[in-house]
């Protein structure tokens, strides 16, 4: 099991940045994928960015380019740089993690992103 708690969501206006970190209850390096996705008022949930235990990452075409996935094993979190921010970034940020051998997947709770034009 890993507990994920995301922090960094906030108001920002469209050309701005925000960091996004998730804070894993365990070894980053322990987990097979961890990534962060989005979810907007009405919308699915849909994948922003993955990074692999092997250092592989995987965006969105939305973001590529403007958003970058890293991880810091010093204090095990998993960050998202988002840089020129647009209004249909705004949505929740949740962050995920997929392990073991049923490859099951945790959640955080969701750190809220709003991105005024």
């Amino acid at each position: 099991q890993v507990q994920l708690v995301e922090s960094g969501g906030d108001l920002v206006q469209a050309g701005g940045s925000l960091r996004l970190s998730c804070a894993a209850s365990r070894s980053i390096f322990s987990i097979d994928v961890m990534g962060w996705y989005r979810q907007a008022p009405g919308k699915q949930r849909e994948l922003v960015a993955t990074v692999t235990k092997g250092g592989d990452t995987n965006y969105a075409v939305s973001v590529k380019g403007r958003f970058t996935i890293s991880r810091d094993s010093a204090d095990n979190t998993v960050n998202l740089q988002m840089n020129s921010l647009k209004p249909e970034d705004t949505a929740v940020y949740y962050c995920n993690a997929v392990m073991g051998p049923w490859r099951l997947a945790y959640w955080g709770q969701g750190t809220q992103v709003t991105v005024s034009s």
